[in-house]
């Protein structure tokens, strides 16, 4: 995998792999392990309070020298506490998301900081873009956690985006292999952010019985849920059925907030609780079988692509 593109230089990276910033799962272990292995690290800030993301983020600056990012929720109710950490300790890359990707726009402008966005559709894909937003990163509803309600795949998504907008396109959901890197350049994409194959890494900060929990999962192990307030996709469970049969049976968006309750991801991701926790996770999930490490994980990412690139230039020159 030898690829400069917009994407690589945007962030000063070896390789246009780009970690999701996942609540209770990126923390400073992981988001360093990806940037020292040629890709960008995000820290999750998602499910961090400040004086968490400052540690986070001095943490990643001891273990690497390379870029690393945060990953910002802009509907967090003290998102703009998170803004000052984040300018204060000079980091240089955010991924915002869940919001209006103005918000903070201009302090981060103001300090020299690169911006992507994460969106679902055009029209969001060209907000990101009127307000001075770097890149886009485009995210199918194959992505595991919070989705696009108009539940756009990131095969019809990414070529759409990518062919309306001017500011480079990074692609996310599905992905967990050197084969799907390579389809989502070939789609247009000159990025590809993944998400599930790193929260099932050594170095993810998630619980052991949630990582488990991925390499366990089949194609058809997953679900969106929720859809009338927060959808997201998650591994079936206790609780994802529940949700389901409550959504089906036509309540109304009190009662499946009351079933959604508090604290469902840390149950889940953090905690371990398999049965009533919120286990977010991708469609890529199927592919991914045994844990490893973030140094694994990129040995097989670059020899895939590079195996699959090797064969289709192999079968175009036989044509």
């Amino acid at each position: 995998m030898n690829i400069n593109n917009r994407v690589t230089e945007l962030f000063g990276i070896k390789y246009p792999i780009i970690q999701g910033g996942m609540v209770w799962v990126s923390g400073w272990k992981l988001a360093s392990a990806v940037s020292e292995n040629g890709g960008l690290g995000l820290i999750g800030a998602g499910s961090m309070k400040a004086d968490l993301l400052r540690e986070h983020i001095q943490k990643c600056k001891a273990a690497t020298q390379k870029p690393f990012g945060v990953n910002l929720p802009l509907l967090r109710n003290d998102a703009a506490d998170l803004v000052k950490v984040i300018v204060e300790e000079n980091v240089k890359i955010v991924f915002t998301s869940a919001g209006h990707p103005g918000k903070f726009i201009e302090e981060f402008k103001k300090h020299g900081i690169t911006v992507a966005h994460v969106i679902a559709n055009l029209k969001q894909a060209k907000k990101a873009e009127s307000v001075g937003c770097d890149t886009v990163v485009a995210e199918g509803v194959e992505a595991g956690g919070h989705n696009g309600s108009d539940e756009i795949t990131t095969l019809a998504l990414v070529p759409y985006i990518s062919e309306n907008v001017e500011i480079p396109v990074i692609a996310a959901g599905g992905i967990s292999s050197g084969k799907a890197i390579l389809a989502a350049l070939a789609l247009g994409a000159e990025g590809a952010q993944i998400g599930t194959l790193f929260a099932a890494s050594v170095e993810s900060s998630a619980h052991e019985n949630f990582k488990q929990a991925i390499l366990n999962a089949k194609e058809t192990d997953t679900a969106l849920i929720l859809k009338k307030i927060a959808m997201a996709r998650v591994i079936k469970n206790k609780f994802a059925e529940d949700a389901i049969k409550a959504e089906y049976s036509g309540v109304g968006e009190e009662t499946l907030k009351r079933i959604l309750g508090e604290k469902r991801e840390r149950r889940g991701i953090f905690e371990g609780d398999l049965e009533e926790g919120m286990l977010e996770a991708g469609q890529g999930a199927a592919q991914i079988t045994k844990l490893k490490t973030v140094k694994e994980i990129f040995d097989e990412l670059i020899s895939g692509f590079d195996k699959q690139f090797e064969y289709l230039l192999k079968i175009n020159s036989e044509r």
